[in-house]
């Protein structure tokens, strides 16, 4: 297992980075927080890049980000971003560096509580409990597996 990354996908809120920290800390790896890396690199968050140039550029730059992070051998843990593993060069990303990838899931209710609650972090693409809980329903596990076995 040490010679396998190790990435953590899930709904906004469901904790993939206190989970990846958590789990680097313990196998004593580095981990990265993708929408950090992101904002390191380009000089402001993911949110305020959706907000000034929209979701598909964003998703640009977060693939082309996770290619690089996926190149960095000493990154163990990769928390990615809610929406990550929703974009198919994404996850053939993850297919070709032969990566261990875990779906964290949490309830709706509990990331909507997580959500509001944290201030600091804007959700752009959660502005209200209707079009976060549709986004959840759509990105749910069960409804990627579908989408993507149809897709296959």
């Amino acid at each position: 297992m040490k010679d396998h990354r190790i990435v953590i996908v899930g709904f906004m809120g469901c904790g993939k980075t206190t989970v990846g920290r958590a789990l680097a800390q313990r196998l004593g790896c580095e981990m990265v927080d993708l929408d950090s890396f992101i904002a390191e690199r380009q000089g402001r968050s993911a949110a305020e890049i959706i907000q000034q140039d929209g979701e598909p550029c964003f998703r640009e730059i977060e693939t082309l980000a996770l290619r690089d992070v996926l190149q960095k051998p000493d990154v163990r843990v990769i928390a990615m971003g809610g929406g990550t593993w929703t974009i198919p060069a994404n996850r053939t990303l993850i297919a070709l560096n032969d990566v261990l990838c875990f779906w964290l899931d949490a309830s709706f209710e509990l990331c909507w509580q997580r959500i509001t609650s944290s201030s600091s972090t804007p959700r752009p693409l959660a502005p209200d409990l209707d079009s976060s809980h549709r986004l959840y329903d759509f990105d749910s596990a069960e409804t990627l597996a579908e989408r993507i076995l149809a897709q296959s």
